[in-house]
């Protein structure tokens, strides 16, 4: 019997070394990537996480001086989250801050440079298109760019930004002399904003200044 036992576990031996060298090799080798990945992947998020407390603390350094209207070292401390750390939410939100802090201080040029680099790089589509729409204003204040802002317009695709769009695109066609055209946009801008947003009041006064009765002016005709 234990002779029968010992040729058994022999044959199984046997097998077992014909397997391993048959599939040893490979297995060796998917174990090994499989290693790798996963140092990769446990390496990644480290940077990851390390790269966001570093951008962080230097977003808690820009909102210092953007909370000192410090306008040139502000724009500084944006450009440095810009370079260091592009992809971030805060490299986006310090760009869209500080065009709005430059063209309080009567730089506009530097605030269309702000927003432009949102509106090429920003790392998302929601902070791309407000920056967007806060440039098509800025191109608006300018002679003669209505080419340049309904392009800037055209590339605005969130849905959440439809009703300001008609809205600034009301604003393109009016100062282009197309008064039905504007009309048509800030009745449809109108439309597309809640009732209790208080932007509403500004679209109803560019509706009366082309002669479309306000809802205030409807309510007081009724009675």
């Amino acid at each position: 019997m234990a002779s029968h036992l010992d040729l058994e576990e022999q044959e199984q031996l046997d097998q077992l070394k014909a397997f391993w060298k048959r599939w040893g090799n490979l297995i060796t080798w998917l174990l090994t990537a499989a290693l790798a990945v996963f140092a990769a992947w446990q390496g990644w998020q480290w940077r990851e996480r390390n790269q966001a407390a570093e951008a962080a603390a230097m977003y808690g350094e820009f909102d210092r001086l953007l909370t000192a209207q410090d306008v040139d070292k502000a724009a500084a401390a944006a450009g440095d989250l810009k370079a260091r750390f592009a992809s971030t939410g805060f490299a986006a939100q310090a760009s869209l801050q500080v065009a709005k802090l430059q063209l309080d201080k009567g730089k506009a040029d530097d605030a269309k440079a702000s927003l432009s680099w949102v509106a090429a790089q920003g790392s998302e589509p929601a902070y791309r298109d407000l920056a967007r729409l806060r440039l098509a204003g800025l191109q608006l204040d300018q002679p003669k760019t209505y080419d340049e802002v309904a392009k800037t317009l055209d590339a605005i695709k969130s849905p959440e930004f439809a009703a300001l769009v008609a809205d600034r695109r009301g604003d393109l066609l009016l100062q282009e002399g197309k008064r039905d055209a504007a009309k048509a946009e800030y009745q449809k801008a109108l439309a597309g904003m809640e009732k209790t947003q208080d932007y509403r009041r500004v679209i109803e006064a560019k509706l009366a200044t082309l002669g479309v009765p306000t809802v205030v002016e409807t309510a007081g005709a009724a009675q």
